[in-house]
């Protein structure tokens, strides 16, 4: 199949990153890159027969000011070979090893996520998503039900239940974040240990279902759903949170707090940050 590469470019921050990649994946597009901080781009790929909406694509770059450079590929594009140029594996605290389908295995690992690099995020490659994985090789999760809840990849869900967790639940309002969450479940093969769904926080209707949850999602939404992850939290329950800058945190601990959610640890990379709590146990 014959594909057109956008390489869209004034893209200041992830989060935008994302609202970029949502909006073109609505007009056809089939594949992204992952946000390149240093040119603050993305790159996307448009298949051929999705051509008649460029006129759509071009209007909406241009009105949001994003500068784009545009090439038609040729039909023998060999994907792997784009892929191993765009993403490379990760081995995280010497014990996880995040890798795409077509990068060789590693036997000497602890665990090994394999993750096909769509346009979800969630790779370990960002500092949030490389901060969560690290401190879930830390915790012990036999048995315990869990909530990825902006579940991307599916990344963290996937090595949650390689640490030992019963179930866990993913949920991702992306439709395309959705369907490569079910492939990465699949390929990993713990698709009978996860459930996916699409949605948003109004998905948690039972109270103290989780002994975990992961949200990896960005400030605003953290702070305008964490009443929803407290009241799905069981008491004495850990949850984590990452997403947002280190000048986020005041804000997401007093909210977290006032929800009774008690601080237990803070981690911090290249200006992200992690913060886990765990709920009182009345």
């Amino acid at each position: 199949m014959k594909y057109i590469e956008y390489r869209v470019s004034g893209i200041p921050d992830e989060e935008m990153s994302e609202i970029v990649v949502a909006e073109l994946a609505e007009l056809g597009f089939e594949s992204f890159s992952e946000w390149d901080p240093v040119q603050a781009m993305i790159v996307g790929y448009l298949p051929q027969s999705q051509a008649g909406n460029e006129p759509e694509i071009r209007a909406y770059l241009e009105t949001s000011g994003r500068p784009y450079e545009r090439q038609e590929l040729a039909d023998d594009t060999n994907w792997n070979a784009v892929w191993e140029s765009q993403f490379e594996p990760i081995l995280l605290a010497g014990r996880c090893y995040v890798r795409a389908p077509f990068h060789p295995r590693r036997t000497d690992v602890e665990h090994e996520v394999v993750i096909m690099p769509k346009m979800s995020f969630g790779t370990g490659h960002h500092a949030t998503t490389s901060l969560m994985l690290e401190r879930l090789m830390e915790l012990d999760l036999t048995g315990k039900t869990g909530l990825d809840m902006g579940s991307g990849t599916g990344v963290l869900a996937i090595l949650a239940v390689q640490r030992g967790a019963a179930h866990v639940d993913a949920i991702d309002i992306d439709r395309w974040a959705y369907e490569n969450a079910l492939e990465n479940s699949e390929i990993n093969g713990v698709s009978d240990r996860i459930s996916i769904f699409e949605g948003d926080a109004s998905l948690l209707t039972e109270p103290g279902k989780y002994d975990f949850i992961l949200a990896n999602i960005n400030r605003n939404i953290l702070l305008a759903d964490m009443e929803h992850y407290a009241r799905a939290l069981k008491p004495g329950g850990a949850i984590l949170f990452s997403g947002f800058l280190e000048v986020d945190i005041p804000a997401i601990m007093r909210r977290a707090e006032a929800l009774g959610l008690n601080f237990t640890l803070s981690r911090l990379k290249e200006g992200w940050a992690l913060i886990e709590c765990k709920k009182e146990n009345k």
